[in-house]
Protein backbone atom coordinates (compact mmCIF):
# COMPACT_ATOMS: atom_id res chain seq x y z
CA UNK A 1 0.00 0.00 0.00
CA UNK A 2 1.22 2.74 -0.73
CA UNK A 3 1.42 6.63 1.01
CA UNK A 4 0.11 9.84 -1.02
CA UNK A 5 2.51 12.71 1.00
CA UNK A 6 0.50 16.06 0.29
CA UNK A 7 3.11 18.78 0.19
CA UNK A 8 0.12 21.57 0.03
CA UNK A 9 -3.26 21.81 1.47
CA UNK A 10 -5.44 24.64 1.17
CA UNK A 11 -6.33 25.53 5.17
CA UNK A 12 -8.21 28.34 4.38
CA UNK A 13 -11.99 28.44 5.01
CA UNK A 14 -14.67 31.17 5.71
CA UNK A 15 -17.87 30.59 7.34
CA UNK A 16 -20.63 32.59 6.89
CA UNK A 17 -21.90 35.31 9.73
CA UNK A 18 -24.71 33.42 10.79
CA UNK A 19 -23.04 30.04 11.02
CA UNK A 20 -20.29 31.66 12.77
CA UNK A 21 -22.37 33.21 15.42
CA UNK A 22 -24.07 29.60 15.83
CA UNK A 23 -20.70 27.94 15.99
CA UNK A 24 -19.36 30.73 18.18
CA UNK A 25 -22.16 30.14 20.85
CA UNK A 26 -22.21 26.37 21.14
CA UNK A 27 -18.36 26.42 21.80
CA UNK A 28 -18.91 29.07 24.20
CA UNK A 29 -22.18 27.40 26.09
CA UNK A 30 -21.72 26.45 29.64
CA UNK A 31 -22.41 23.24 29.85
CA UNK A 32 -19.78 22.33 26.76
CA UNK A 33 -16.78 24.84 28.77
CA UNK A 34 -18.27 22.70 32.10
CA UNK A 35 -17.35 19.08 30.23
CA UNK A 36 -14.41 20.24 28.79
CA UNK A 37 -12.76 21.77 32.02
CA UNK A 38 -13.74 18.76 33.80
CA UNK A 39 -11.84 16.54 31.30
CA UNK A 40 -9.30 18.63 31.58
CA UNK A 41 -8.87 19.48 35.03
CA UNK A 42 -8.73 23.33 34.82
CA UNK A 43 -10.35 26.14 36.50
CA UNK A 44 -11.94 28.30 33.78
CA UNK A 45 -11.46 27.89 29.63
CA UNK A 46 -11.53 31.17 27.41
CA UNK A 47 -12.83 30.16 23.49
CA UNK A 48 -9.89 32.11 21.76
CA UNK A 49 -12.42 32.20 18.90
CA UNK A 50 -9.69 30.68 16.41
CA UNK A 51 -10.40 27.96 14.48
CA UNK A 52 -8.55 25.76 11.96
CA UNK A 53 -9.29 22.97 9.76
CA UNK A 54 -7.08 20.16 10.28
CA UNK A 55 -4.81 19.29 7.59
CA UNK A 56 -2.43 15.90 6.47
CA UNK A 57 0.33 15.26 7.73
CA UNK A 58 3.64 16.73 5.95
CA UNK A 59 6.86 17.80 6.63
CA UNK A 60 5.87 20.93 7.26
CA UNK A 61 2.81 20.05 8.96
CA UNK A 62 3.83 17.23 11.63
CA UNK A 63 1.07 18.36 14.09
CA UNK A 64 -1.83 18.17 11.68
CA UNK A 65 -2.37 21.52 11.70
CA UNK A 66 -1.42 25.26 9.99
CA UNK A 67 2.24 25.66 10.92
CA UNK A 68 1.53 28.80 12.21
CA UNK A 69 -0.46 27.85 14.93
CA UNK A 70 1.45 24.59 15.92
CA UNK A 71 2.86 27.10 19.36
CA UNK A 72 -0.83 26.77 20.91
CA UNK A 73 -0.11 23.21 20.65
CA UNK A 74 3.65 23.31 22.19
CA UNK A 75 2.06 24.95 25.10
CA UNK A 76 0.32 24.00 28.25
CA UNK A 77 -1.67 26.95 28.54
CA UNK A 78 -4.00 25.94 25.65
CA UNK A 79 -5.88 23.04 24.56
CA UNK A 80 -7.00 22.43 21.28
CA UNK A 81 -10.20 20.35 20.53
CA UNK A 82 -11.91 18.64 17.55
CA UNK A 83 -15.32 20.62 17.27
CA UNK A 84 -18.25 18.01 17.60
CA UNK A 85 -19.86 17.08 14.78
CA UNK A 86 -22.94 17.91 16.14
CA UNK A 87 -22.28 21.23 16.28
CA UNK A 88 -21.10 21.63 13.21
CA UNK A 89 -24.54 20.34 12.06
CA UNK A 90 -26.31 22.31 14.32
CA UNK A 91 -24.09 25.34 13.48
CA UNK A 92 -25.22 24.13 9.67
CA UNK A 93 -21.68 24.46 8.66
CA UNK A 94 -20.84 21.33 5.75
CA UNK A 95 -17.41 22.92 4.26
CA UNK A 96 -14.87 22.41 5.87
CA UNK A 97 -15.92 18.76 7.40
CA UNK A 98 -13.73 19.15 10.69
CA UNK A 99 -12.80 22.31 12.09
CA UNK A 100 -10.76 22.72 15.66
CA UNK A 101 -11.08 25.21 18.39
CA UNK A 102 -8.14 26.67 20.43
CA UNK A 103 -8.96 27.74 24.61
CA UNK A 104 -7.04 29.04 26.81
CA UNK A 105 -6.65 27.54 30.33
CA UNK A 106 -7.51 30.15 33.08
CA UNK A 107 -6.34 28.85 36.83
CA UNK A 108 -7.93 31.17 39.29
CA UNK A 109 -4.84 32.27 40.36
CA UNK A 110 -4.09 34.68 37.42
Amino acid sequence: MLLKIIENFDTRFTLEPEAQDRLFALLTSEAFLTQIQEYLKCDRLEFTEILFQPVPYSAATPKGMPAELEAYHNSQEYAIINVPPNFMFQAKIFKPSRLCAIYRKVSFQE
